[in-house]
């Protein structure tokens, strides 16, 4: 049989079943670089309000380190400095879909069902490959064409879109490697996120390093957001990085390959350890598994959490002074986002509201394991003895709530600890930074309360979560430094959160938010009690 095999039908089925999702993402993602068109050229319509915001941003290493080095003031650079955290989403969606459409197939039993007809091993992979890769270079050619119709030079905008390509295609081939590591989709997400997370962080090093000018540059280079960013659009493109980049997806598409022909269907490179034949004493209530299941995520993130807020905290004082040394504009555009306080607060402000947006992330994946266990089957048998679905449900519920609560405990301690050290005020910086924390928890609650409302009530769009939430996160912080309308920075949940360290304290919108989750866990836990199960 050939090696690909039926791929052509796969093609057929994926886009089928990402017939919503696919059209979706591209039309989001090339809408905010016309967003951002729109806003600079109403915030700043004159190139000297330009180079004025160019002068404010160049210095400011919070905004380096989230959308990457800023080449210029003109119209072009602007939008595609600003754009640099598109490639975030984009890189991110891609692993995920290739994961989904691969290993989560697998360990579904699907896979197996597929290969018994007429294709062949690897056509699944290449069907899924093909489609994503297809998805990131329309999402490049569409950005382009958007962003030539706003006026804006062809070369650069072409350069832009492909940067998303660049971007979509590498990080789908990690998740076709990652897919074939483990036996289940969740340690090849954590694999892949990780992953991520660590080209997100090399890139903010190296593009600090080369905006200041002393340290690693270089380090932007061992990641393919690097690579994206190295395409330069509107600064004298640099058409060569795609040549670097498809070598780099053809490498790992052939490893991806080799590895999959070295293990069992329904096997992994990294084998499961086996399981005892029967449940102890601690495993023998809807709690004890909701713990088992929890309890490895959950020990993770709160190591991750409390190292991040180690780093932030220890950075924090030298940011301030730098920032400090920067100007009275530099200071401005830092308020604008971190509100008022010191130098520092401001800094640490945006961080704490990105805090929030890690941590709904987390609440949201910790809730989709209620839909996973439902969708593959295991909740129905467990559902079948005497335990009722509000019991297994609430056992979940119990770690999704708390879950968070821990990581924003452990992120704000770390951070003051480190960022009290640095001051010599321990006490005060612990309970400060350790409060500007913890505000965050009602607004991961108002999204843990839509993913149990959309489980409870619409399954199937549990996932679409993940879009609410960038979707809200993206309307503030994007508002605040642009300038747009106040009623559109309000739909942001984010918004509403007091800007501590350094804000005024306001319980009524935490107040409000809380109740808001309630009543959307509420429904949730009334729509599961009455809807089918399993719902596919």
């Amino acid at each position: 049989m050939n090696a690909f095999a039926g791929t052509g039908k796969l093609i057929r089925l994926v886009l089928r079943r990402d017939r919503v999702l696919l059209p979706l993402w591209v039309a989001f993602i090339c809408m905010i670089p016309v967003v951002f068109v729109g806003a600079f050229t109403g915030a700043y319509p004159t190139a000297e309000a330009r180079q004025h915001y160019y002068e404010t941003s160049v210095h400011t290493r919070a905004f380096t380190i989230a959308y990457g080095v800023l080449n210029g003031s003109s119209l072009g650079e602007l939008v595609a400095w600003r754009s640099g955290f598109v490639t975030f989403m984009v890189a991110l969606f891609a692993l995920l879909t290739v994961i989904r459409h691969t290993r989560t197939e697998e360990a579904a039993g699907r896979r197996e069902l597929v290969g018994a007809t007429a294709v062949s091993r690897h056509a699944d992979l290449a069907a899924t490959l093909i489609v994503t890769c297809g998805a990131a270079l329309v999402l490049g050619v569409a950005s382009a064409l958007a962003l030539i119709g706003q006026g804006l030079p062809a070369a650069g905008s072409l350069a832009l879109g492909l940067g998303f390509t660049v971007a979509g295609c590498v990080f789908g081939a990690i998740g076709a490697v990652t897919a074939q590591l483990t036996t289940g989709a969740g340690g090849a997400r954590a694999i892949g996120i990780s992953t991520l997370g660590a080209a997100i962080l090399l890139r903010g090093v190296g593009d600090v390093a080369a905006q200041s000018g002393d340290g690693p540059a270089w380090v932007t280079w061992l990641t393919p957001l690097g690579w994206a960013e190295a395409l330069r659009p509107y600064s004298g493109e640099r058409w060569w990085v795609l040549a670097l980049a498809a070598g780099a997806v053809l490498a790992l598409i052939v490893l991806a390959v080799a590895l999959s022909e070295r293990r069992d269907l329904g096997a992994g490179m990294f084998q499961a350890r086996l399981g005892p034949a029967a449940a102890g004493p601690r495993l023998r209530s809807p709690l004890a598994l909701a713990w088992r299941l929890h309890r490895g995520p959950l020990i993770s993130r709160l190591a991750g959490l409390a190292l991040v807020g180690l780093v932030v905290g220890a950075m924090s004082a030298s940011l301030g002074t730098l920032m400090d040394n920067s100007g009275a504009a530099a200071r401005e555009a830092l308020a604008r986002l971190g509100g008022p306080g010191t130098l520092v607060d401001q800094f640490l402000a945006p961080m704490m509201t990105m805090l929030g947006l890690v941590s709904a992330g987390f609440a949201i994946q910790a809730a989709l394991l209620l839909r996973n266990e439902e969708r593959d089957g295991r909740a129905e048998p467990l559902l079948a003895t005497p335990v009722r679905r509000l019991r297994w449900a609430g056992s979940h519920f119990a770690f999704i709530l708390l879950g968070p609560a821990l990581g924003l405990i452990a992120f704000g301690t770390a951070a003051g600890l480190a960022h009290g050290l640095n001051t010599g005020d321990v006490a005060r910086e612990l309970s400060r930074l350790l409060a500007a924390a913890l505000v965050q928890l009602p607004v991961v609650w108002v999204f843990t309360g839509v993913a149990f409302a959309l489980f409870g009530l619409l399954p199937r769009l549990v996932a679409g979560t993940f879009a609410v939430a960038m979707v809200s996160m993206l309307l503030g912080w994007v508002g605040q430094e642009l300038q747009l309308d106040q009623w559109v920075i309000n739909l942001s949940v984010f918004e509403h959160v007091p800007k501590l360290p350094g804000g005024v304290m306001t319980a009524t919108p935490l107040i409000v938010m809380t109740v808001v989750a309630a009543a959307l866990v509420a429904a949730g836990l009334a729509g599961f009690t009455r809807r089918d199960m399993p719902t596919t």
